[in-house]
């Protein structure tokens, strides 16, 4: 049997090492979604669960399978997240479910993405050591998230769905850990 390569973390697979592993407990989630240009607005509220999935688990393996990617590659890590949802306006459950992240260099895989259930990749950097950045493309859709780590209990999230070159929808996130 061939062992996976193991390579060198970069920079960046190290700090989302560190940021994932900061992100691990349950988080209470209050988001707001602001639909362009009507500004036709959605509150959300939901908890959510993150855990860390360390290089080697049967998530980063299987995840790794759903990309294709050779069975000497592994992902250096990756999240768990699941959650449960509330629409605070209509006061009703809204979704339920989980996703999973894995990290290659300054890919993330997912196993879905925000607007589709198929497995899906973004490109990720760091501004700082407390701030992560994606950029996903798909559908002719492109979705930018800043994901910022406020001391040890908040985080705030900021998501931007364009079309085309044009903005359709802003998402604002505050959480909370429980």
């Amino acid at each position: 049997m061939i062992s996976p390569v193991q390579l060198t973390p970069t920079h960046d697979e190290s700090q989302i090492a560190d940021f994932f592993q900061e992100s691990v407990g349950q988080w209470h989630s209050e988001r707001r979604y602001y639909t362009l240009p009507e500004g036709e607005t959605k509150e959300i509220e939901s908890v959510i669960e993150i855990r860390f999935l360390a290089p080697g688990s049967d998530q980063l393996h299987t995840l790794g399978q759903m990309h294709d990617l050779s069975d000497e590659v592994s992902l250096i890590c990756g999240a768990e997240v699941t959650w449960e949802s509330t629409d605070v306006l209509k006061g009703r459950k809204e979704s339920q479910g989980s996703t999973l992240f894995g990290a290659l260099g300054n890919i993330l895989y997912r196993d879905r993405g925000f607007a589709t259930s198929k497995p899906v990749t973004a490109k990720y950097y760091f501004p700082n050591p407390k701030t992560l950045c994606l950029r996903t493309e798909y559908k002719g859709s492109v979705f930018e998230e800043e994901l910022k780590l406020i001391g040890s209990k908040y985080r705030t999230r900021q998501t931007i769905i364009s079309r085309a070159g044009e903005q359709l929808m802003i998402g604002q996130y505050l959480e909370k850990r429980i």
